[in-house]
């Protein structure tokens, strides 16, 4: 059975029902007007900096971390009943200054920054007032198993020197982005786990170099957008490490935890609204003299979304619900299930809507094209499928062998 979440999570979760419905959905066209006619597109509309400082004045600000010095003090169980809200329009996590890899990066700074690095880059990112990445795929090596990695972070003094090449960096394209957390190798010699470590790269340093914009399905997600960045003998001092070196794994996976969390509940947001538009263009549309809400198949196509969604929402609740107990490490198998399940929902249930809405479906008429690109970009973000896959199946077969041992010992 699922648990309430407290009174103080459910008068957040209405408020910001409230500020979606009056403020975020209608802003997304706006938003589309001014990138189509900015000479730059690569500009901030005005409206996501209005609505930010509206919602920071409402108390609507940094919802996701966890306790009440830098975020709200929401459980990972509370906070999963918000982002699935603010995962219905995919401006509005930043309006909220729950976006990644902004969150991500933030809470690896208050886990692992020092004072110093959390004064310069925490406290400006916390205010909303710059943006981050979050530099650790390659493209010219498997990423989905990150000790392929070969950017080279070499000491040299009282620097180290960086040389690599990145892509799919969420942000860099950003005027606002300052700041780069850069995952490369300091030791190729050391064991398996402890030759990579993170470091923090400002964006304005000599040698970095923002390549070109990647588009997904031919989208440039502007005024953001992810990118091809070069490190090309890039300097920083020693201070500038995370944790140490050959640290680099132990902090990425203290990152990915509650971000697959964050990540599904969005995703959720999406299969959520686009069953309302499901729904919503079956009743305005006729066709062969019935109202296609009143047609079987489409009947069952709304009766298999419910389904699908509320299966996938129960995952990841249980989930976020046994971080918030147990942590990251013993929650690895539900992570990785939710990882595998929310995009399929996601997907099935977007694209059920693309039909019913036709050849509106797939134009820029609708939100449904472009949340159907994200979500089948979520099956890549954060480790393919079938990197989760193999480790659920690791997982279960080893549960299996050790509750076998348990009962042969009795």
């Amino acid at each position: 059975m699922l648990k309430e979440i407290s009174s103080r999570a459910e008068k957040m979760r209405e408020e910001l029902l409230e500020f979606m419905e009056e403020n975020v959905y209608p802003a997304e066209k706006e938003v589309e007007e001014y990138l189509e006619k900015a000479e730059n597109r690569w500009t901030i509309p005005p409206i996501i900096e209005e609505l930010k400082q509206k919602a920071k004045s409402q108390g609507l600000w940094n919802l996701f971390y966890a306790d009440d010095k830098h975020g709200k003090g929401l459980t990972n169980y509370e906070y999963a009943h918000l982002c699935e809200i603010m995962g219905k329009s995919l401006i509005a996590p930043e309006i909220f200054n729950c976006n990644a890899p902004d969150t991500g990066n933030m809470e690896v700074l208050i886990k692992y920054g020092n004072e110093e690095q959390k004064q310069r880059w925490l406290t400006p990112l916390l205010e909303g007032e710059i943006r981050s990445i979050f530099s650790m795929t390659e493209p010219n090596v498997a990423s989905s198993d990150a000790t392929n990695i070969q950017t080279e972070i070499v000491r040299d003094g009282d620097e180290y020197v960086i040389n690599g090449m990145k892509w799919w960096s969420t942000g860099a394209i950003d005027p606002r982005c300052k700041i780069a957390i850069v995952m490369g190798k300091t030791d190729p010699t050391a064991e398996t786990y402890r030759q990579q470590s993170m470091i923090l790269v400002p964006m304005d340093t000599p040698g970095v170099e923002v390549r070109r914009p990647l588009k997904v399905f031919g989208y440039d997600h502007a005024p953001s957008g992810h990118a091809e960045v070069h490190y090309n003998n890039v300097r920083v001092p020693v201070s500038n490490l995370l944790l140490g070196e050959g640290r680099g794994f132990e902090i990425a996976q203290g990152r990915l935890g509650p971000g697959r969390i964050h990540h599904a509940m969005r995703g959720i947001g999406q299969a959520e609204r686009a069953l309302d538009l499901l729904i919503d263009r079956a009743e305005e549309r006729e066709a062969f003299d019935t109202k296609l809400i009143d047609k079987d198949v489409l009947r069952a196509q709304i009766a298999e979304s419910r389904v699908e969604i509320e299966q996938a929402r129960l995952l990841t609740l249980s989930t976020a619900h046994k971080i918030d107990e147990h942590g990251a490490k013993a929650a690895r198998k539900d992570i990785a299930m939710i990882k595998i399940a929310v995009p399929r929902v996601a997907l099935n249930v977007i694209d059920r809507a693309i039909e019913v809405h036709g050849g509106g479906g797939v134009s820029q008429d609708f939100p449904l094209a472009e949340h159907y690109a994200h979500a089948r970009t979520l099956r890549i973000v954060d480790g393919p499928d079938q990197v989760h896959i193999r480790d659920v199946a690791k997982l279960e077969i080893r549960e299996r062998r050790k509750n076998r041992e348990v009962v042969n010992v009795k």
